[in-house]
């Protein structure tokens, strides 16, 4: 017997409440074999943008046929669309708020219906618990093999929602970029909005934010002393802030939306 697609869940639900256990439920008891993994659940709550940049970031680590369950949600109850996509090797049930906008980028012949319906959804619909009650069974029942035009309308993918992804921009004197932290992971680093790739000119750089220092990039914590803050190129391709064996966030007092500038030296 074939193995079901994988699924994988991405809210800004936490782990402190039972949301996230229950949409495994829902999912278990559709397709008791399914095989479901967390990227996260540490979206900022609503934040649309951070989402679809981790996606962007994540689902080229993830098999072919993957399910991508995408549930940031501020719509939750109002006219926003619910839909499923089918894009590349993979497929996405998402809110049409922009999440999906990374991938309707990479895959502009996607193909989109909305979820509507009601034999692939939870009865009773909350209001404001979509993630259980529409989004989980949709993704089960895609991975039971229920084909994508049977949730609903076609949707011109042109027509779905779309938002302003993270951009740089030159400074004033064209000597270098201003940006903006993305997110903070566990270890107080800051993501931010500047590529690792525009160091690769090998030019004389440095990174500016908040009260600390001008910060050289370098490759790795081992580079500087322990407490010291520094700058580096991390996995996911952006450039990071961190204090060795520290807390970025909490002793610079930087965090999500505040400007980082990179400048030549």
């Amino acid at each position: 017997m074939l193995q079901p697609p994988l699924i994988v869940l991405m809210t800004d639900f936490g782990l402190e409440d039972a949301f996230v256990g229950v949409m495994k439920g829902v999912i278990a008891s559709i397709r008791r074999d399914s095989h479901v993994i967390d990227l996260t659940h540490a979206i900022s709550a609503q934040n649309v943008r951070q989402a679809a940049f981790h996606l962007e970031r994540s689902i080229g680590y993830f098999p072919d046929e993957t399910i991508y369950v995408c549930v940031v949600d501020p719509g939750v109850g109002t006219a926003r669309r619910a839909i499923g996509v089918e894009a590349g090797p993979y497929r996405f049930i998402a809110p049409d708020n922009g999440l999906l906008t990374p991938i309707f980028k990479r895959w502009p012949n996607a193909r989109c219906h909305e979820l509507t319906n009601a034999a692939y959804q939870l009865p009773n619909k909350s209001a404001t618990f979509h993630g259980r009650d529409l989004f989980s069974p949709a993704a089960a029942h895609l991975a039971a093999g229920v084909p994508l035009d049977d949730f609903g309308p076609a949707i011109d993918v042109a027509k779905c929602q779309r938002i302003e992804l993270f951009r740089n921009r030159p400074l004033d004197d064209g000597n270098g970029w201003q940006g903006e932290v993305i997110t903070t992971d566990h270890f107080g680093n800051l993501i931010t909005t500047l590529e690792g790739s525009m160091n690769a000119d090998g030019g004389n750089w440095t990174i500016t934010v908040g009260n600390a220092p001008p910060l050289p990039i370098v490759r790795t914590y081992g580079e500087v002393q322990p407490g010291q803050p520094l700058a580096y190129t991390g996995s996911s391709g952006m450039i990071e802030i961190a204090i060795r064996n520290g807390n970025a966030n909490k002793e610079l007092g930087v965090g999500e939306g505040d400007a980082v500038e990179m400048i030549r030296t």
